[in-house]
């Protein structure tokens, strides 16, 4: 099969899940007074709070921020230097490709840092894959966080879902991540022992990857996941309270509901988009009895003004990249 069309029909299939998903989530949605779905979502937005949800663009882009920063602070021990401005252009590109190509934003944010500072793509990816290992181990300790605070609650909502033959939320996900890195890794010895430009692009991938071992400052970067973490669940937290039918959930609630939303965003589907439709109502309904339709318009309008905090930062930084790119002087190119 051509590689452009094995592409087409993966973007495709992708594409059909996120839309099956949001629509069964939209078909569930069916208003007390049997008003239109769209005209209760849009009054759902117009009762919101407004402070809020301003308050949720600024932790978004202060986490946005701090993620650059941390970025440059993994490449930094490969011996490429990166503007912080750059790091950060790039960073939020990559956020806005991935809402159109699942995990797309991981390369073209590697691109861009290239084409702005001639940092190599297999280097700077590198450091995103260990960047991405790195919140993978935040998103345990998170999810072993909620079970502590919300034991009980959290088991009976897994024991709702169906999974079938007793299979757990993260088994099947899992186990075909697993496969894949097994496949890869034979995949890429292969490759190292047949060609000498695979073994350059391979040992600057892993330069990157071991970079979070070289760091300078160890502690600081610990500081800064942590901080960034935490300025996620504070973006739960803000949306939470700029809705009246969530705004009496408590700490342990918020908790529990941003473990639920980072598991959903975490699925390979357009800004997770579907999943987070799908998993996110279940967790307000089944866990803190939140009417289904006031479930399904508040995550509506949570995410989508997420998205739209993205579009926007996106859309600029591609923007400002392309005039640096154009424009910069001989000297600098």
């Amino acid at each position: 099969m051509h590689p452009r069309l094995k592409a087409l029909l993966q973007y495709t299939f992708v594409i059909l899940i996120t839309a099956g998903l949001l629509w069964l989530s939209l078909r569930s949605l069916n208003p007390d007074d049997g008003g239109d779905k769209g005209t209760f979502i849009l009054n759902a937005w117009k009762n919101s709070d407004k402070w809020f949800l301003f308050l949720v663009a600024v932790f978004t882009m202060l986490s946005h921020m701090l993620r650059a920063e941390r970025w440059r602070m993994l490449i930094a021990p490969t011996g490429n230097k990166v503007r912080y401005g750059y790091s950060f252009l790039s960073l939020m590109i990559g956020y806005l490709v991935n809402l159109a190509i699942p995990r797309g934003g991981e390369i073209s944010r590697c691109y861009n840092l290239y084409k702005l500072e001639k940092t190599p793509v297999e280097v700077s990816l590198g450091t995103v894959v260990a960047e991405r290992a790195i919140d993978v181990l935040c998103l345990f300790l998170l999810i072993g966080l909620s079970f502590i605070v919300e034991w009980d609650n959290l088991m009976t909502f897994i024991r709702t879902i169906d999974f079938g033959a007793g299979r757990s939320l993260l088994f099947s996900p899992w186990l075909a991540v697993g496969l894949v890195v097994i496949l890869a890794a034979g995949y890429v010895i292969y490759r190292i022992r047949k060609s000498e430009r695979f073994r350059k692009i391979f040992d600057g991938f892993k330069g990157g990857l071991l970079s979070v071992f070289q760091l300078r400052n160890k502690g600081l970067f610990i500081l800064y996941s942590f901080v960034i973490w935490s300025l996620y669940f504070l973006m739960t937290y803000a949306s939470i309270k700029a809705f009246p039918e969530t705004s009496m959930l408590n700490v342990s609630a918020v908790l529990t509901l941003f473990a639920l939303g980072s598991i959903a965003m975490a699925a390979p589907l357009p800004g997770g988009a579907g999943s987070y439709h799908t998993i996110l109502p279940l967790g307000l309904v089944f866990l803190y009895q939140l009417p289904k339709p006031d479930a399904i318009a508040f995550v509506f309008i949570f995410h989508a003004w997420q998205t739209i905090i993205l579009i926007v930062a996106g859309v600029v930084s591609l923007i400002v990249s392309y005039l640096i790119i154009r424009w910069r002087s001989p000297e600098t190119k």
